[in-house]
């Protein structure tokens, strides 16, 4: 064997792998992938004379590729490529070890057609309607009057004028937390997701809301995309989507709490509108103030009424009309006593007159008298004589008079007269 010590084939902490070789390994490993189908969004272009080079980004993540390709494929691609353009490229990857890059040499370019968007859109859609992202029992209520607004918008865009200016009109003490974000194009998911999370972390924003104006689909997709979609479900400060215009209906609008038509809507329906609440109030005062006059008038009247019956408006016509009827039946009572009374007295001395014509004190006033038979002495034997034959001579007798009474002696029967 030859002296020369034989190097280990994967290298060793001895005899480790010189930088080229490695590079060297890397491509050749890389070169026998062959070529991909990419599809991604298009960002940082940058054309020189013969060559582009570009970055293709994922929009759902956080992860991008360096592409390039020649100028002339730029040019002549089906899409006009620009910042945010959604393609889906065939190339293959290189791994250039002079600089120890990894990049992709593209062939072709295609367009991603709106139908095919669209139909990833609806599949979204319909996952996160099966999640439950868009249960009407989730939606958290607007505040009445929120101390502070969070807005999430592009610069200097109409959207953030519309909703500063109609929301001031309408509540001059309104405050905004703005966020300038991105609102289409690769960069944009990512904005929106940070600022949206940096708002809804803040104590004092009280409801948040995503503006952006109209536009194409294509301009709109940010907007429909998962990451964003999960994140506003995730938010515990209430969300209004006032994305695009009527027509447009991007997936954000179904997951939020409100969803606006436009950014001027939601301005409407963030703050209240200081004019009609005042005239609201005041309607509901003149209202409270003539309910509460119809109820004192309505009371007064059953007052009044209450205040005219008999009873109440002279309270002694009740004692003076039963006086009045008590003094009348103790007249009444005491004549038809006296009536009453005379007409026995009357019967009474009928009844003694006639008794006294009747009694044996009249008769012996008239001459007659009574004769008794006496046995003995004791007046108690004595009894009425009632025949001659019961009084034989010798008979002890009692003769009463008118005036008193006298004794006598019976001498026996006399002749017959």
């Amino acid at each position: 064997m030859s002296g020369t010590a034989v190097q280990a084939p994967d290298g060793s902490p001895d005899h480790p792998f010189p930088v080229r070789a490695v590079a060297v390994r890397v491509a050749k490993w890389i070169d026998r992938l062959g070529i991909v189908w990419v599809e991604g969004q298009l960002t940082e272009i940058k054309l020189r004379s013969s060559t582009a080079y570009m970055v293709l980004r994922d929009p759902a993540a956080d992860m991008s590729l360096s592409v390039s390709c020649s100028a002339e494929l730029v040019r002549n691609a089906p899409v006009k490529i620009a910042e945010g353009t959604q393609v889906v490229v065939c190339g293959k990857p290189q791994f250039y070890t002079g600089r120890g890059s990894f990049s992709l040499r593209l062939s072709q370019i295609r367009a991603v057609g709106l139908g095919e968007l669209l139909a990833r859109i609806e599949r979204l859609r319909k996952l996160l309607d099966a999640e439950g992202l868009f249960d009407p029992r989730l939606k958290r209520p607007l505040p009445f009057l929120p101390n502070l607004v969070g807005l999430i918008t592009g610069r200097g865009g109409a959207a953030e004028h519309d909703v500063t200016s109609v929301a001031a009109a309408r509540w001059p003490g309104v405050r905004f937390a703005i966020r300038n974000t991105a609102v289409q194009g690769p960069t944009a998911v990512a904005q929106i997701v940070a600022a949206l999370r940096e708002l809804d972390g803040d104590s004092e924003v009280d409801v948040i809301v995503i503006a952006r104006g109209g536009g194409s689909a294509e301009d709109l997709l940010p907007f429909s995309d998962e990451t964003l979609c999960r994140a506003i479900a995730a938010c515990r400060t209430p969300v209004v989507s006032a994305v695009g215009h009527e027509p447009d209906n991007p997936l954000c609008d179904l997951v939020a709490d409100v969803r606006a038509a436009t950014p001027t809507d939601a301005a409407k329906r963030v703050v209240p509108d200081t004019v009609a609440e005042l005239a609201r109030v005041a309607e509901l005062r003149h209202r409270s103030a003539r309910a509460l006059r119809g109820w004192v008038d309505r009371e007064l009247r059953q007052l009044s009424q209450v205040r005219s019956r008999p009873a109440l408006a002279d309270p002694m016509r009740l004692v003076t009309e039963r006086a009045a009827e008590v003094t009348r039946a103790v007249a009444a009572a005491r004549r038809d006593v006296t009536r009453l009374v005379a007409a026995e007295s009357d019967r009474i001395g009928h009844l003694a007159a006639r008794l006294s014509t009747l009694g044996p004190a009249a008769t012996l006033a008239r001459g007659y008298a009574i004769v008794q038979t006496l046995d003995g002495s004791a007046a108690e034997g004595a009894s009425v004589l009632r025949s001659a034959a019961d009084a034989p001579a010798g008979t002890v007798l009692r003769i009463r008079l008118a005036d008193g009474a006298i004794g006598a002696e019976s001498t026996g029967r006399e002749g017959a007269a």
